[in-house]
């Protein structure tokens, strides 16, 4: 009859995870008190935390514990060690191309910004992907992955981004994959723009509370995020929320398509199909009327096929024109919550950010493993 109790390389490697959590929670902490945090006897602490040094995972601070004179041993300070690395959070967009280092506490350690003509050229794009994530690098930290965000559609099995008819930024095709991957020991993961600001509205509100909803963006470009139980839903290719073409209501309630509704009103930026926000935030309140119809006719289209708890109105100026959207709103057939976003402040990279961070210590904790070895990517 084989034992039901786990095997000493199992322990052992569940003892080095919750370790190397709670060092990523506190930053540093003694043998003793990781012992009461993790709810391990002190031996068994010390243990891991040799075990964790060896593999280049933890170092001592050199940082020590008042004692002597009756209060007790001295105690040594430990954290992670500085060769854990970092991971890369990039966002790729009409304002420039943004690269970050973030550690595996959390903090930035650099950042670097590069900008990008318009429309953009996938060599431009490249060139200014390549400055960035190499300035960004030069903490002299090894990248153990890159997570990347771009205001294109992302092909759901390379992670190209696809030019689509009307595309107001990208002009021709990017593998940030490629790109990146000289600068990343470890997985390039790219996602449309869109889907990460979903992503950070849902943890900044809570993820039990908000588990099904249509994340709306109205800036230069139009897109959508659809939120299932919690989870963006991409679609077979990765072009789910691609909004831009919906046949909606436009001037004098004729049909047309969203996008083509902007170029009518005169909206357009010269030569390009990106919206001009700042002509549309200074436009009549007739125009923003004729808008909000527009949009409310997207809104009715999106709850029809996903039926959303609620939708939410993110972008340069889609919550500028929340009262008129809200207001054509109100006479769809089927009733929604529609609220703009609460997170306003790089929406993108704090969803790409949180993204790279959770990979990062993943990929820490699963290099502890015996079966792996330090510095392999999760």
């Amino acid at each position: 009859m084989e034992s039901t109790k786990p095997s000493v390389d199992l322990v052992r490697s569940m003892t080095d995870e919750h370790v190397l959590r709670a060092l990523m929670q506190h930053r540093r902490l003694t043998r003793a008190e990781l012992a009461v945090e993790i709810g391990i006897s002190k031996p068994t602490a010390g243990e891991s935390v040799r075990r964790l040094t060896e593999l280049g995972l933890v170092a001592d601070t050199g940082e020590r514990t008042p004692g002597g004179r009756g209060r007790g041993r001295v105690g040594s300070y430990y954290a992670l060690a500085p060769t854990v690395g970092v991971a890369l959070a990039v966002t790729i967009a009409p304002e420039g191309v943004v690269a970050e280092c973030v550690d595996v506490y959390g903090d930035t350690v650099t950042r670097t910004v590069r900008p990008i003509d318009r429309p953009a050229r996938p060599s431009q794009v490249s060139s200014a992907l390549r400055a960035a994530a190499a300035e960004a690098g030069a903490a002299g930290q090894p990248a153990r992955l890159a997570v990347v965000g771009a205001a294109d559609p992302v092909d759901r099995a390379t992670g190209r981004l696809v030019q689509l008819p009307d595309a107001p930024f990208l002009v021709g095709e990017l593998d940030p994959v490629a790109v990146l991957a000289p600068y990343a020991d470890g997985p390039v993961l790219v996602d449309n723009d869109v889907n990460w600001a979903a992503l950070a509205e849902r943890d900044s509100v809570g993820a039990e509370q908000l588990r099904d909803f249509a994340y709306l963006y109205l800036g230069e470009g139009l897109g959508c995020a659809i939120v299932n139980d919690g989870q963006v839903r991409r679609g077979r290719a990765g072009l789910a929320g691609e909004i831009a073409h919906v046949v909606t209501a436009g001037p004098g309630g004729r049909a047309v398509r969203f996008i083509e509704l902007f170029e009518e009103l005169g909206l357009r930026l010269t030569g390009s199909t990106a919206i001009d926000t700042e002509r549309l935030l200074d436009s009549s309140a007739t125009t923003h009327e004729t808008i909000g119809t527009a949009v409310s006719g997207v809104v009715a289209a999106v709850v029809a096929l996903a039926d959303p708890q609620e939708v939410v109105v993110g972008g340069s100026w889609g919550p500028a024109l929340i009262d008129s959207i809200r207001a054509a709103t109100a006479l769809m057939p089927r009733q929604v919550s529609v609220r703009p976003a609460e997170l306003t402040s790089e929406p993108v990279l704090a969803g790409v950010r949180a993204e790279a961070l959770r990979r990062l210590r993943s990929s820490v904790t699963v290099s502890s493993r015996p079966e792996r070895g330090a510095g392999q990517p999760a």
